[in-house]
């Protein structure tokens, strides 16, 4: 589905009188890497807009290439074809907090010094930068593991944290690969409910890359629902569902199946 067409389907949402603005907006990216004598397309003629404030996730199979079009909205890779426009006019370095699918935390940090690393990368204040970490720490359930080394860290503490680095980053655009995805079921349904708390409380602009259909119908206000590689846009849905979401609720049963529909085909397909 291209560009024009989804606006056209996007629902008109309020701000004191006046639309949403969009924070970003993706014009016919294409990706293709080198290999040996010939060329692996990764992204063809992506298109959709996000907007400010707005929760996006991107649904696709595994491989079809969500994390190049994170990368690319990172600015790690130069798209071959295409742009991305982004409505603010700060550099793109100072706009965009990217987390990718391992946490990358220091080994030689402790958590809580792990968290404060962007604060101190930018001259913030630590004091004021602590104090937003410790009230973090307590919301993600991490209270009392502040001096603990990521070695000592269960994998869904460490990522946790590395959550907690990414929004203390002060970034209007947070890009997210998956944060959940090597998490047991339960854990991950309770982090769920933690993002979207924080979240509501920063108000960031988030675009989550992610392959489970109900973490996306969840926590999203628009899901894109990516091809088989190389990935383009299939359709755009906006998830009008009130927060919180009943995940088994008749809404959320009928998006999931739909776009568990929509996955199948692109598999069958391909």
């Amino acid at each position: 589905m291209g560009y024009n067409r989804r606006k056209r389907l996007r629902v008109a949402e309020q701000t004191e009188g006046q639309p949403m603005q969009d924070a970003l907006q993706i014009a016919h990216l294409t990706q293709e890497f080198a290999e040996m004598r010939s060329s692996l397309a990764t992204l063809h003629d992506v298109s959709f807009a996000v907007e400010d404030g707005s929760w996006t996730s991107c649904l696709g199979v595994s491989g079809c290439g969500k994390t190049t079009l994170l990368r690319v909205l990172a600015g790690l890779l130069e798209p071959t074809g295409g742009h991305v426009e982004f409505m603010s006019r700060k550099p793109r370095s100072s706009l965009i907090a990217y987390l990718p699918q391992h946490d990358t935390l220091l080994p030689w940090r402790t958590a809580i010094d792990n968290v404060l690393l962007p604060a101190e990368l930018d001259g913030r204040s630590l004091d004021a930068a602590r104090k937003e970490a410790l009230d973090l720490f307590q919301r993600f359930g991490l209270a009392g593991f502040e001096a603990y080394y990521p070695t000592r860290l269960s994998g869904g503490m460490r990522q946790r944290v590395a959550l907690i680095r990414t929004f203390l980053a002060h970034r209007e655009i947070l890009l997210l690969d998956e944060p959940l995805g090597a998490l047991d079921p339960l854990t991950r349904m309770k982090l769920q409910d933690w993002l979207l708390e924080v979240w509501g409380a920063f108000r960031k602009t988030v675009i989550l890359v992610t392959h489970d259909v109900e973490e996306a119908v969840v926590l999203s206000d628009r899901i894109v629902v990516l091809s088989e590689r190389p990935a383009s846009v299939r359709r755009v849905i906006d998830v009008a569902l009130q927060r919180p979401r009943v995940r088994d609720g008749i809404e959320a049963v009928r998006m999931k199946r739909e776009i568990l529909s929509l996955l199948m085909n692109e598999v069958e397909d391909a």
